[in-house]
Formats: C-alpha cells, sequence, structure tokens
C-alpha cells in the first residue's frame, strides 16, 4: 500500500500541540540464559535513542540526532556508560536483597524499573513516574501528586516507609520528575524535532475475507502512533457492531491501525451511510474512507475458484485409483481362478503331510524404562 502523499495538502503538514514522553527501562536479572544482567534503555516519544548493558558496558547512541547533545557536553556518552555501571551494580545489589525478602535462593528473577515524564508543550503541564517491579509483579511505585510511595505487596512496605521518612530523598525525586527530566526531554525533542515532529498520513483500505466477515477498515504508513479510527453512520460515531485494534508498529518504523464493522445487519441501500475516520491527535483534517463495496479488497472470490479447482483435481485422482484398484483385483481373481483351473487338471491334492514356508518374524523391540541510582539524563 502506497501512502497517500496528496493529504499532507490537505492538513497534515501542521501538527498542534501534543503531549511528549521520556522514559527509561531499567532490567536486572538472575540466571536469564544468554541475557546480560543488566539492560537500560532510554526512549522518547517512544523511539528508543539510549542503550546500555552489563555485556558491552558503555551506552549507545540509537538514533542519529542524539549525537547533537555532546555540542552542549563533550563528555556525555562516557558520564553515561559510568552511570550505567553504577546502574547495574545498585540492581544487582537490590535484586539480591528482594530475593531474601520473598524467601528465595537461586532460579530465574526479574527486577525492573520505569521512570521518566511527560510534557505537554502547549499547557507545560509535567507529569512524572517511578515504577518498580520484581518478577513480572508491580513492588512500589511513586505517587507524584502525594509525594509518598505506594507498596501493593507486605514486602514493599519496609522500602515505602523508609523512602517516605527520607524527606531529603522524597526532594530529590520530586526535582528530578518536575526539573531535570522535563527540561532534557525538550532538549531531545529539540534534537530530533525533524524526526519526532514529522507528520505523515496514512494509507487507507477497507478488507474483507469473506462477504459474511466483517468490514476491516484498515490505515498503515502513518507516523506518529497519536491517533485514532472509528466507524460513523450519518456522520455520528457508532460503537455497536464495531471492533477497535490497537496502533501496531511496522517494520520502518511508521504505524498500522485498524477498525471492523460487522456488516450483517447493514442493507445495500445503507451502505453509503457509513465511512470510516481516521485522525490525527492534534490535526484538524481527517481522512475518511466511505463503506463502498467496490472499494473492498478481498480474496475470498479467488480463493473460492482454487478451491473447486483443489476439489475437482482430488475427485479425478481418486477415480483415477479407483480405476487402478479394480484393474488390480481384475487380474488378481483372474491369476487365481487361473492356478485353481491349473491345479484341477494335474489332480494336485493337498496332503496332512504339507507344511507352507514359515518365516521367521522378529517382535518388536521392547525397552524398559527401568533461579537506587538513576540515569539523571
Amino acid at each position: 500500500m502506497k501512502v497517500l502523499i496528496f493529504l499532507a495538502l490537505l492538513g497534515f503538514q501542521g501538527a498542534a500541540a501534543v503531549t511528549h514522553s521520556m522514559k527509561y527501562f531499567y532490567t536486572a536479572s538472575s540466571q536469564v540464559p544468554n541475557f546480560p544482567e543488566f539492560v537500560a534503555v532510554g526512549m522518547v516519544d517512544e523511539v528508543q535513542m539510549y542503550y546500555c548493558n552489563s555485556k558491552t558496558r558503555r551506552a549507545e547512541i540509537k538514533q542519529d540526532w542524539m549525537n547533537k547533545v555532546t555540542a552542549d557536553d563533550p563528555q556525555y556518552w562516557e558520564t553515561q556508560s559510568s552511570v550505567c555501571l553504577s546502574t547495574q551494580h545498585v540492581f544487582k545489589v537490590s535484586t539480591e536483597t528482594l530475593k531474601q525478602c520473598f524467601n528465595q535462593t537461586g532460579g530465574v528473577h526479574i527486577y525492573q524499573e520505569m521512570y521518566g515524564c511527560e510534557w505537554d508543550d502547549e499547557t507545560g503541564e509535567v507529569t512524572g513516574y517511578y515504577q518498580y517491579s520484581y518478577d513480572g509483579e508491580d513492588f512500589i511505585s511513586f505517587d507524584l501528586k502525594t509525594e509518598t510511595f505506594i507498596a501493593p505487596t507486605s514486602q514493599a512496605l519496609i522500602t515505602k516507609n523508609k523512602w517516605d521518612r527520607n524527606k531529603g530523598y522524597m526532594a530529590q525525586q520530586k526535582n528530578y520528575l518536575t526539573q531535570i527530566c522535563p527540561d532534557w526531554l525538550k532538549k531531545y525533542v529539540n534534537y530530533g524535532k525533524s524526526s519526532l515532529l514529522r507528520t505523515v498520513p496514512p494509507s487507507v483500505s477497507l478488507l474483507q475475507k469473506t462477504p459474511s466477515s466483517p468490514v476491516s477498515c484498515h490505515a498503515t504508513g502513518f507516523y506518529p502512533d497519536r491517533a485514532s479510527m472509528s466507524w460513523r453512520k450519518d456522520g455520528e460515531e457508532i460503537h455497536e457492531d464495531v471492533d477497535h485494534g490497537e496502533i501496531l508498529p511496522n517494520h520502518d518504523g511508521s504505524f498500522q491501525i485498524r477498525v471492523d464493522l460487522n456488516i450483517s445487519s447493514v442493507k445495500p441501500e445503507d451502505w453509503s451511510r457509513y465511512d470510516c475516520v481516521f485522525q490525527f491527535s492534534g490535526v484538524k483534517k481527517d481522512v475518511i474512507t466511505k463503506l463502498d463495496k467496490a472499494e473492498i479488497r478481498t480474496n475470498w472470490g479467488k480463493n473460492e475458484i482454487k478451491s473447486n479447482e483443489a476439489m475437482g483435481m482430488m475427485i479425478y485422482i481418486i477415480i483415477i485409483i479407483i480405476i487402478i484398484i479394480a484393474v488390480v483385483v481384475l487380474l488378481v481373481l483372474n491369476g487365481v481362478n487361473g492356478f485353481i483351473i491349473y491345479r484341477n487338471e494335474n489332480g494336485e491334492k493337498k496332503t496332512d503331510g504339507d507344511q507352507t514356508e514359515k518365516r521367521h518374524i522378529s517382535p518388536a523391540n521392547s525397552c524398559d524404562e527401568s533461579n537506587p541510582m538513576k540515569s539523571k539524563h
């Protein structure tokens, strides 16, 4: 599917206010085969821009525009590599501590943290978060509004009480989430604005598997992922008989999404009353696709023809096999009859002393089956 370039001339070049985000994911593991003991990933607007692990032992650039950061700080990447190694050590100690909390010894265990902030470039509103998990379950998180930690498990209560009492640590976390994090987020967005702030319109198609299947309105090739799709009737959004799909990534960094409409109860004369709407967040111009049978892409007709051809070939083969079997049986019967006639003519008679050839058949073989430092940037 080709991107509909002309849509850019209809209003896609001017994106309005959006919410930008910066997130870091730390993962410490023990006894996981072929996986580093520590991995750190940084993302801006859901695009990976930073990576580090315990095997490479250095911070790596994942986007070319991140090279611009060294203009403000020439030692940036060396510093981040050092921070990565220090954080690895802290997380390794924390993992061993958590094992003791949960009365565990060896085995596979995973300790993770996600932290970051979001910034609305129109209102200036900033939100931030710290979230920790252990072996796939929430362990503890930070509530920026109340400036307290939330412990969903009894094992996390000791950590919660300790951190809540440490007012200096609490102030440090708040300062990072409300000041340092958004400041760096703004820098990164500025560095990568040619990529992060681009808007690419979608290619939209109507798809259907069989005549009785729902009609899928499918949009692909668009960027960014801040988009939505819906079905409308007479200009009003409908929810009944509608199934929304999730936004999924494409291999080229763009995205795709679909929304299905069950047409079993839609009369043919009412099809023109329905349309599919694709909307970008912050973009006024929508992409509208009318429900038109002539525009639906489907291969059910071709599959039916192929199925009929296959069935015909199968019947032909079965007939040939039956004929061959009949001929063989006829030949065998004729041979038996000829042998009987031959014996009768030669006066051969079977006696009690006659012995047939006994072939030795081997029996089937039988066998008896007798395991808090943060990258503040």
